[in-house]
């Protein structure tokens, strides 16, 4: 029967798949795959952190590359192309008095339905136009009786201090913890690892909100324009962020706590204590002092305390010292502060005095004793905004339209699909496999073992698929076979079920070289199948586990899988991306391990690496067909 006429009778997959075995799954040993990731994260993380601003040595230098990489901050934040500025429908709901300031309770449209609320405090007695603070708050939960005030209501006495010292000062609430509750959290523990797909942050929606903040201040006449200053802690800080390097309207930036370098989230383990909005869409793998760098010239005072698990101090310094170096090529390091004060992740007083002194210097051309402290006035209830929540609000769903979905259309010609491929196969290496490394290393491919036995000849190799990840590629064929001789290979991209399939199958004939494994109950009717397939075809079978399954399988704890997914997000790369180019990898290992380079290669997979898989046989070279 020729190869042909068998797939016509036959489903290649029916054939070919690893039968399931009816078994529970042993425990997985994880201690290899753990140490390897491990390595992974550090020697990636390194890497970017090594290029970040290694380019920039002049002033010349800096100024030509800052609007690209401001462009690709709005892109990695999902603003690229930027919405468009609606109406903002401001909409002002109630006014409370203070014996020195007013506290005017309002809303306004970031874009249609994405309802934006706030509380803006200004003076009592004013005389002429006043400079603005636009304050972003952190993760400060307000609710009572399921009623949520916003976090506006924590941070409000950083509106009273700005008002009684002759400021305009417009706090708003984030996504997540306003009065219209959004998510924050898709990635973190929503399961929504379609963000990355999309583009999407919730970082981008609180900068877009701040964006349209500015837009607000600047209508109102009481402010003005040239002196709007941003400040605000944690996810506030990182908000600060922000918008100080995406717009140039803000003169004065003091982030509080929000931002640290890449090794301190990734090496460090402090992602597992940020949500998604703490973080862009890392597509062009930056380090945060790059986002630091934008700032500049502009004045930036870098705010942190010395005891911050989330924010060490050690990357904060870090982030500092490289932004430090662009201020210096304009001569500007006297607009550029590190404040560190002692004490944890928390709003303290001491914090807030040096953010004070920072907006009075360079908003107010001041230096006056800071002499009020910054106190809380007013009880939640006061500061909310609505009553009842409009009911055309996007906010708790603003993921599924907030970043434009890319549009693809189905060309109409032969030459037409050729320049389509072309340019489709571009934008995947150049954006969704960025993270692949720009030159592949060598394979280092070593045996790992050989055996025959019942006709079956059985062996394995290991190989560098990159840097830190090395794998094991297995391959069985009639014994008495050369690889010259081989009619057709099939290699199995394997998922973690169809890892323990392929054990049970050859554990029968092959326990002894399988047994570094955990090994599941051997399956001695697929042993026999095995045995048949190869004695009539000369057929090779070739099989890997992508990193992150079976050999190198890591801690399986629901919580680490999540937070090493996102770990690769900040490296700018997905996981299962980083799988397709192991599958490349296993391809090229294969043509040079057994060797196949003139024999058909068949590429097969099941569930979710079947997407890997298909991805994986666009850069691939010479593959048949794929099942």
């Amino acid at each position: 029967m020729t190869i042909r006429s068998l797939c016509s009778t036959f489903s290649l997959l029916s054939l070919f798949s690893v039968l399931a075995v009816a078994a529970d799954p042993a425990p997985v040993d994880t201690t290899r795959g753990d140490a390897m990731i491990a390595e992974y994260f550090r020697h990636e993380t390194a890497k970017l952190t090594a290029d970040c601003l290694a380019d920039v040595r002049t002033k010349e230098d800096w100024e030509n590359k800052k609007p690209e990489y401001r462009r690709q901050l709005f892109e990695m934040l999902g603003l690229d192309p930027l919405p468009e500025r609606t109406p903002l429908h401001e909409t002002i709901t109630g006014t409370i008095e203070h014996e020195e300031f007013l506290v005017e309770k309002l809303h306004f449209q970031s874009r249609p339905g994405l309802y934006v609320t706030g509380n803006l405090y200004r003076p009592k007695n004013m005389t002429g136009k006043l400079p603005a603070i636009l304050y972003v708050c952190g993760h400060g939960r307000v609710k009572k009786d399921g009623i949520s005030y916003g976090n506006k209501a924590s941070y409000q006495h950083h509106g009273g201090w700005f008002a009684r010292n002759g400021y305009v000062c417009l706090i708003i609430d984030t996504l997540q913890l306003g009065e219209i509750e959004g998510i924050h959290h898709g990635t973190y523990n929503h399961n929504m690892w379609w963000w990355n797909s999309r583009g999407y942050t919730s970082a981008g929606v609180e900068a877009w909100n701040c964006i349209r903040a500015l837009d607000y201040l600047q209508s109102r006449e009481e402010v003005d324009p040239e002196r709007i200053g941003v400040t605000g802690r944690s996810g506030g800080g990182a908000y600060s962020w922000w918008i100080a390097a995406l717009d140039e309207r803000i003169k004065a930036a003091v982030p509080v706590a929000g931002i640290t370098s890449l090794h301190n989230h990734v090496v460090d383990g402090t992602v597992e204590g940020h949500c998604d909005c703490m973080f862009m869409v890392n597509t062009y793998r930056w380090d945060f002092p790059l986002v630091a760098a934008l700032v500049a010239p502009r004045p930036l005072l870098i705010s942190n305390s010395d005891k911050d698990r989330i924010f060490p101090l050690e990357g904060v310094i870090d982030v500092y010292s490289k932004t430090r170096r662009i201020y210096d090529l304009y001569g500007a390091r006297d607009r550029l502060g590190l404040q560190i004060t002692e004490g944890p992740h928390k709003d303290t007083q001491e914090l807030r005095i040096h953010a004070f002194h920072w907006m009075n210097r360079f908003l107010k051309d001041e230096d006056p004793l800071i002499d009020k402290t910054a106190i809380k006035f007013f009880e939640p209830e006061q500061l909310k905004v609505f009553g009842d929540l409009p009911a055309d609000e996007l906010n708790t769903k603003i993921q599924e339209s907030f970043t434009v979905v890319a549009a693809a259309s189905v060309p109409e010609s032969g030459a037409d699909w050729a320049d389509s491929t072309r340019r489709w196969r571009t934008q995947l290496q150049g954006k969704s496999f960025r993270g692949w490394p720009q030159a592949a290393p060598d394979l280092n491919l070593e045996p790992a073992f050989s055996a025959e036995r019942d006709g079956i000849r059985f062996s394995a190799w290991d190989f560098t698929s990159q840097e830190s990840i090395r794998l094991r590629l297995y391959f069985a064929h009639r014994a008495n076979l050369k690889p010259d001789e081989l009619e057709l290979v099939v290699l199995n991209v394997l998922d973690e079920q169809g890892w323990r399939d392929f054990l049970a199958a050859l554990r029968p004939g092959f326990e002894h070289q399988l047994s570094d494994e955990t090994l599941p109950e051997g399956s001695s009717d697929r042993y026999e199948e095995q045995k048949i397939l190869f004695q009539n075809f000369k057929w090779g079978m070739a099989y890997l586990a992508p990193r992150g399954i079976g050999p190198t399988a890591w801690d399986q704890s629901e919580r680490k899988q999540t937070q090493h997914r996102r770990r690769f997000q900040l490296l700018g790369q997905t996981l299962d991306g980083m799988r397709v180019w192991d599958i490349v990898r296993g391809c090229a290992a294969l043509r040079q391990a057994a060797p196949v380079t003139s024999t058909p290669l068949w590429l097969q997979a099941e569930r979710n690496m079947s997407c890997n898989t298909l991805y994986a046989a666009l850069f691939a070279p010479d593959i048949k067909r794929i099942d």
